[in-house]
């Protein structure tokens, strides 16, 4: 789904039941709206009527378009006009005037829980052949006629903890699905979105794992995660969140959340807020420029078409020569701007060379960022490797706690990355990123270098004057 809800410019309607080949039609939402209201109710209703109603109906429709509901489902339209399940839509009516001017008036507002950020799945029925609990059709009559507003109509039926979103964008529909595979090293919002919906589902379902942090990079907890689910739900287990996973994790998300209920446990804007700055370009200055001065540093020594570049954390002129230069070598539009498509490239092929390397500690060896964040609860050959260069830092630094090369990520190992963060000046994360990995490879590379002894060299006493 979306980070935020939208109104989309034209609305895909199976004229039948989901399952029945009937045909699917594709019109303006608005005229969708408008065609809805006119198929449900008469015109000559009390007009706060009319417009509660239609508050009602978007936010039933934005609802399933926001959710995903069928096309998480592998359908190729957003909603029915089966009125058992969803509303009513007469392809090719008539629409009554004023209907389709209050239509056009309100089609970019719609009704949202407070605190919560989906559509509300604001339910609905004629109040005399069917009840329910949402909106009593002919009873929002009767309480326009007792002089009710359109927001008291619907306070009355959906309780006083709704607002009415106004003025939402309006653009084209987008599917959700990213444009990638999202495997081990992977990063990015869509990554971060499996991670909370994962999280929540295992609440419901104990086999799959909780993700310690989900900060949106794919680790081997994350992996783990994936698998369980894909096992749990009749999918290959292969720890690869493909299409078939991606929108069966939502349809899960969306069931154990009830987000197509009335009394949905609702999404909070933690859990679509995007975590990761976007574009970096120059005159930026953050962490994730200093992850991407390190990928490209390494590319350097095996592309001679790219330009080493110092790991400063500073979006200059030599690192905009280098986001040029690796655009040009990978086929892409050299702007010097790195963008989702440029950040891709660069990590993978990174991460294309640095599979080839055994992942083993050998002494006064220093093996590049592996390219998946090491942290707490992680258990992995590359956390030994760090558990071993830690250690030998720890002989030298004594405010660096030693730790045992175990290969588990735990509070010991964290302990000693965040000393190490705070005394070089780095964020104290406990996480192991190309950043930190970067800063204790060098120091490791260093205290080694700097305690072996060549020829005439110092040799540890005084030899006399």
């Amino acid at each position: 789904m979306p980070n935020t809800p939208y109104i989309p410019e034209f609305i895909t309607v199976h004229l039948g039941p989901p399952d029945s080949d009937a045909p699917n039609v594709t019109v303006p939402f608005v005229d969708y709206i408008a065609n809805v209201t006119s198929s449900e109710i008469y015109p000559t209703w009390p007009e706060s009527a009319i417009r509660a109603n239609m508050y009602a109906q978007i936010s039933f429709a934005l609802n399933r378009i926001y959710t995903e509901y069928y096309r998480s489902r592998g359908y190729d339209f957003d909603i029915t006009n089966s009125i058992a399940i969803d509303q009513s839509f007469v392809n090719g009516r008539d629409i009554f005037d004023n209907i389709n001017q209050i239509a056009r008036e309100l089609f970019t507002s719609y009704i949202s829980r407070q605190g919560f950020v989906e559509p509300l799945y604001a339910q609905y029925c004629d109040g005399i052949e069917l009840q329910c609990d949402g909106l009593s059709q002919w009873g929002s009559v009767e309480l326009a006629n007792q002089g009710y507003s359109p927001y008291d109509i619907l306070t009355y039926y959906y309780g006083n903890n709704i607002d009415i979103i106004t003025d939402a964008p309006v653009m084209g529909q987008t599917a959700s699905l990213p444009s990638y595979p999202l495997q081990l090293g992977s990063t990015g919002d869509d990554v971060r979105t499996v991670q909370i919906r994962l999280n929540r589902i295992s609440d419901n379902f104990s086999a799959i794992p909780k993700i310690n942090t989900p900060f949106g990079v794919f680790s081997y907890d994350t992996e783990e995660a994936v698998k369980a689910f894909q096992s749990a739900f009749g999918l290959s287990p292969d720890g690869i969140v493909g299409q078939a996973t991606w929108y069966t994790i939502q349809q899960i998300y969306n069931s154990v959340k009830r987000l197509n209920d009335l009394n949905s446990e609702g999404l909070s804007l933690e859990d679509v807020t995007q975590q990761f700055p976007g574009e970096l370009e120059q005159g930026d200055s953050n962490v994730g420029v200093s992850a991407l001065q390190y990928y490209l540093s390494y590319l350097s020594d095996f592309y001679n078409t790219i330009p080493r570049v110092s790991v400063d954390g500073i979006f200059g002129q030599g690192t905009t020569e280098a986001v040029l230069a690796a655009q040009r070598t990978f086929g892409l539009t050299p702007d010097g701007i790195v963008g989702e498509e440029t950040w891709r490239r660069i990590y993978n092929a990174y991460i294309g060379i640095v599979s080839t390397i055994p992942v083993e500690y050998v002494e006064g060896n220093v093996i590049p960022f592996p390219g998946v964040f090491l942290r707490l609860g992680v258990e992995a050959d590359e956390v030994r490797v760090l558990q071993e260069y830690l250690n030998y830092i720890s002989g030298f630094i004594s405010e660096i706690p030693a730790v045992n090369p175990t290969g588990y990520f735990g509070t010991r190992t964290q302990e000693a990355v965040i000393a190490f963060q705070r005394l070089y000046g780095l964020p104290a994360t406990g996480v192991v990123g190309p950043v930190a990995w970067d800063g204790i490879t060098s120091l490791y590379s260093d205290l080694f270098n700097g305690s072996r002894l060549g020829e005439g060299q110092f040799p540890g006493f005084v030899v006399g004057r």
